[in-house]
């Protein structure tokens, strides 16, 4: 995977918060210890990285609504962000919006034409979900 290239692009390497414990923590199911930490860094940096992962550990906690607005400023700053693309498709399938999550794999067909993970976990969560009902 080619993250690293991203987050070159977007920003000098300086501005690039360590996210490792973090995603340890989020690893471990430890959200409430992962968002007092991500909570933190998002107060010093405006970055996709951040945003996404805060989005994430939300939606794990079942607040959908905040986790929404996280994604939406993740791609606001960088909307070829795939991690943020698959996952505000996985909260719009956990949501019940199978048109938004759909808009979400849309995208990332265009991101990802050849494939790649964040694609097919969207296209996974919307084939079970939609096997469910």
């Amino acid at each position: 995977m080619s993250t690293s290239a991203y987050a070159v692009d977007n920003m000098s390497s300086t501005d690039a918060p360590d996210l490792t414990s973090v995603r340890a923590k989020i690893k471990a199911k430890d959200y409430n210890a992962a968002l007092t930490e991500l909570r933190d860094l998002a107060e010093d940096v405006q970055q996709a990285d951040v945003y996404n992962l805060l989005g994430f550990t939300l939606r794990k906690t079942g607040d959908y609504k905040t986790s929404l607005t996280y994604y939406t400023k993740a791609l606001e700053l960088q909307p070829d962000h795939k991690a943020a693309r698959e996952y505000l498709g996985e909260l719009y399938v956990e949501t019940g919006n199978m048109d938004k999550a759909k808009e979400q794999l849309a995208i990332l067909v265009k991101l990802c034409p050849g494939g790649c993970e964040e694609r097919e976990d969207l296209q996974k969560a919307i084939g079970a979900k939609a096997a469910s009902n």
